[in-house]
């Protein structure tokens, strides 16, 4: 190979303008790329912005893929680069198409070449325009990076002087505004006022207040009364405003709707029978909050109940849901679509059914092709056959399994989240239990990348341990003992806060909070919760950046209205920047969008608010917004792809050097911005389609799935419903009627009433219809 043009003295590329030939019939240290069916040409043309000539890729038929000229993939070639930095690219075009992106791969020391973001979408362009975006920070394991532009639509992009800086060493770190171990581990605080409601679900709204939806709170005597509730709660006045809420929404689904407004999905028809003859069911009504008259207006009927189904917005802004108990008790195989356009259920013959049985709110993550992924993490007993985990086609109507996830069946109230930035399709899914066998909770952590040709689950670093109470006061965990109801919430600066969790069905708090790191992939302890956060307790990010948790409820029945706000970290690190002015607040995929900040900052990312209930929050994701900077004014690259980043209203944070967020600004991503920015086809790559896997067999239509009646973990041969005596007591609890006695009293359960003459657990000795009295607990 020819010796290529060298750089200027700044510039990393070499061979930018293309004045020195290769071996073969592109320039030296530039190759062919691409994949899919089209067809297409590559030409080292006369017509240069500068010297005597540039590159022109052309597509003249396309049916999927791109084609892209890039720097070549050698140590002789590709730019060296250093983990954690940024690098300023630039180069000047021409295109006849609004197909053409800045396409980045990067070599991993351990895996090799490998794809890693689609960085800024150009603007069409007959003369020659400058295209200037800043790369995020450089991951782990990266030692070299390689980008050109891609076209993946019908028409050419003619490119030039190519340039690549690194960016100015980053502000050095400020001084600790908090204590020392505040500023190393954050802080909670417990609020004065408490949560007037036993809310369970939790979404942020569009305005930046909070949505908390109780129906009956888990309450046979409100269900009784016809008293259901919501709150919306107003964070910058700590004040809450009760809401009207017309139907049993407790354990319903939610998702945020492209408009803004709340979509809420079934809920409670029935509590279970103390005769054993039905467990809960769901009914089929539905409803939209708006967050403007703070108010439920009622949808058409989905077709079937679902309580507690699954609720995952696709890219074009339609919700598909999964799962759930239906009016009889038993499980729900209907799949069912909400057309955005038309704001209603489309009917069953409408929607693609596999009759599947997905379980109680089964974690369905939208992946970058469209298709959803089963993470594996659900709600009550057993997952879902097979191996835990599957990726699920709408278009094909298929169901493949994924490899690789541990102890598929204790993973019941994991969480599961699409790491950030949603560019990377990694999800972690961590802790979990079994609330049919009741084993102590774990600690399993797995990691899986969608971008693989062949995806699998990879063990992660285990769930640090914190103390829990076993009814004596906290101690610390030992062993595997790890925690099940865990809440995972994205942060600004890109990482993940996990924390809350219980070691037992509905008891036994466990305390403990930690940061993960996505890039390194470890976990650092935090300061943890004052307050026990187990079942029917929520955590979720607020715009300004802290994180906020609510409720608790133990099986004795009770609920904690108490509300805790955790500072992190990066918020006690001195001043934070401000995003002093957004050009235009109405976004479109493919976009550039300029906002101006009060000093220099190192990324920006859309976050999509909460909507969580029961450690789930599929929807939760930050895509990332690739920067070009020019002083104070920040320009925001838009990915073009919809399944990356569903329609809605989106929190927009700016991040300094040192991780520190500015307050969110709210912005509205919708529709194309030019022809083809819109199409989600346009930079999927054939990741994930190596499944190695067939696909499972087409079931037989059916109405339902059977689930037994105490589903939830409970018997209720004692007490009220929403008191859960376990029907299997945990492994440190013998089996005998005193043991047993003893554990209930240390969890409060208080006097309890046997329903009916049946004593399976062996608690009322005496027969005297109280289970653990006097005489009953002195019994073996």
């Amino acid at each position: 190979m020819a010796v290529p043009q060298p750089a200027s003295a700044a510039n990393l590329v070499k061979n930018p303008g293309f004045e020195t030939a290769g071996t073969g019939d592109m320039p030296a240290c530039w190759e062919k790329s691409g994949w899919g069916d089209n067809d297409f040409t590559f030409t080292t043309t006369a017509d240069a912005r500068t010297g005597t000539k540039a590159m022109k890729v052309e597509l003249t038929r396309r049916v999927d893929g791109d084609r892209k000229a890039l720097i070549t993939e050698s140590a002789d070639c590709a730019p060296p680069v250093t983990v954690g930095r940024q690098y300023d690219l630039g180069l000047w075009y021409k295109t006849t198409t609004p197909d053409a992106s800045v396409t980045l791969f990067r070599h991993d020391t351990t895996a090799g070449w490998q794809y890693w973001t689609d960085l800024k979408t150009l603007a069409m362009s007959t003369g020659w325009a400058q295209a200037a975006v800043r790369t995020p920070e450089v991951p782990p394991g990266t030692d070299r990076i390689s980008w050109g532009v891609s076209v993946y639509g019908t028409g050419s992009a003619t490119t030039d002087d190519y340039t690549m800086e690194q960016v100015a060493d980053p502000v050095p770190d400020p001084e600790c505004t908090g204590t020392q171990k505040e500023c190393a581990d954050g802080r909670w605080d417990v609020l004065p006022t408490q949560n007037p409601v036993r809310s369970m679900h939790s979404v942020v709204l569009r305005n930046g207040k909070i949505l908390l939806i109780a129906g009956s709170g888990n309450s046979e005597e409100m269900f009784a009364a016809g008293t259901f509730t919501s709150a919306v709660y107003d964070p910058e006045k700590g004040t809450y405003k009760t809401i009207p809420t017309p139907k049993d929404m407790f354990c319903a689904g939610h998702v945020q709707l492209a408009d803004g407004r709340v979509l809420v999905m079934s809920g409670n028809k029935a509590y279970p029978a103390k005769d054993g003859s039905h467990g809960y069911e769901g009914f089929k009504d539905s409803y939209v909050f708006d967050p403007a008259t703070e108010a439920y207006t009622k949808t058409n009927d989905m077709n079937d109940g679902h309580w507690y189904p699954s609720a995952t917005v696709m890219g074009n802004g339609d919700v598909m849901s999964f799962g759930g108990l239906r009016e009889d008790s038993t499980g729900s195989v209907t799949a069912e679509r909400f057309d955005a356009a038309k704001g209603e259920w489309l009917p069953l013959s409408q929607v693609h059914q596999t009759w599947s049985y997905w379980g109680l709110y089964p974690s369905m993550i939208l992946m970058q092709d469209g298709r959803l992924f089963y993470s594996g993490s659900h709600v009550f007993g057993n997952g879902t056959p097979g191996t835990g985990a599957s990726v699920y086609d709408y278009d094909k109507n298929t169901v493949t399994d994924v490899p690789g996830l541990q102890n598929k069946d204790q993973r019941d109230q994991s969480a599961s989240v699409l790491l950030p930035p949603a560019q990377d399709q990694k999800v972690l899914t961590m802790g979990g239990g079994n609330i049919d066998s009741n084993p102590d909770a774990g600690r399993l952590v797995d990691v899986i990348d969608l971008k693989e040709p062949n995806p699998k689950y990879v063990a992660g670093p285990q769930l640090p341990q914190g103390t829990v109470d076993l009814g004596n006061g906290p101690q610390p965990e030992t062993g595997a003992q790890g925690k099940m109801y865990v809440s995972a919430v994205l942060l600004p600066d890109g990482k993940v806060l996990e924390t809350g969790g219980a070691l037992h069905n509905r008891a036994n708090p466990v305390y403990e909070s930690s940061i993960f790191d996505p890039g390194t992939t470890t976990f650092d302890p935090v300061a943890p919760d004052p307050e026990a956060r187990g079942y029917h307790s929520s955590a979720f990010l607020l715009p300004d950046g802290r994180v906020m948790t609510t409720g608790d409820n133990p099986g004795n029945g009770s609920w904690n209205h108490n509300v805790s706000i955790y500072t992190p970290p990066y918020l006690l690190k001195g001043a934070r920047p401000k995003i002093t002015s957004v050009i235009d607040k109405e976004w479109k995929y493919g976009d550039t969008q300029r906002i101006t900040v009060d000093r220099p900052i190192a990324k920006a990312e859309l976050i999509r608010p909460a909507a969580v209930t029961h450690s789930s929050d599929p929807n939760q994701r930050y895509v990332d917004l690739p920067l070009s900077v020019d002083g104070a004014n920040v320009d925001l690259n838009v990915t073009s792809n919809p399944n990356l980043a569903p329609p809605g209203w989106y929190m927009l944070f700016a991040v300094d050097a040192n991780g520190v967020p500015s307050v969110a600004e709210w912005v509205h991503l919708t529709g194309a911005a030019v022809s083809g920015a819109g199409d989600a086809s346009a930079h999927v790559h054939s990741f994930a389609d190596g499944l190695s896997a067939e696909p499972e067999g087409k079931r037989a239509a059916r109405k339902s799935a059977p689930v037994s009646p105490v589903v939830a973990g409970c018997d209720r041969h004692y007490g009220s419903a929403n008191v859960c005596v376990p029907t299997v007591f945990p492994p440190q609890v013998k089996s005998s009627t005193r043991a047993r006695c003893a554990w209930l009293d240390r969890q409060r359960f208080g006097r309890l009433v046997v329903n009916g003459a049946d004593d399976p657990l062996r608690l009322d000795r005496n027969g005297d219809g109280v289970a653990c009295g006097p005489r009953d607990s002195s019994a073996r």
